[in-house]
């Protein structure tokens, strides 16, 4: 399944994502601060029209931030193959 990644910057710093599939429903949201990263709530608000909102709960600083997103600027990629580690032969 494809799927979008959006990003922006909570008023604490923090870096909040939300991955979107093609139907702009959000699939996870996480946030990073210095090193760490937690899972943080999102959520796609008002899908109609050129934008689309998506909510955000940071868990760093507990604020509720609403972020604005032009629909034409999401790009919709493959997932990435996972990298199994070699098989072990005997």
């Amino acid at each position: 399944m494809k799927s979008a990644v959006v990003e922006s910057r909570c008023e604490c710093q923090a870096l909040l994502f939300a991955s979107l599939d093609e139907q702009r429903h959000v699939l996870r949201g996480w946030a990073r601060y210095r090193g760490r990263e937690l899972g943080a709530p999102s959520n796609a608000l008002g899908g109609e029209g050129d934008t689309l909102n998506i909510g955000f709960s940071c868990p760093f600083c507990t604020r509720n931030t609403l972020r604005v997103f032009h629909k034409s600027g999401l790009v919709y990629r493959e997932p990435a193959p996972s990298k199994a580690p070699p098989a072990l032969s005997r």
